[in-house]
């Protein structure tokens, strides 16, 4: 089953919300951290 628009609308803010933090991290080591958890995040959504 698909998503509505708003749920996907939804889905996407997530995503930007995640990479805009990530992007604000001054330390690189959590910074790369972050961004490791934010793809295997995506990775999961896809094999759900």
């Amino acid at each position: 089953m698909g998503m509505t628009d708003s749920q996907f609308k939804a889905f996407i803010r997530f995503i930007l919300d995640a990479l805009n933090d990530m992007k604000t991290e001054p330390d690189k080591e959590r910074q790369t951290a972050k961004l490791d958890r934010i793809l295997d995040n995506l990775q999961k959504a896809l094999e759900d």
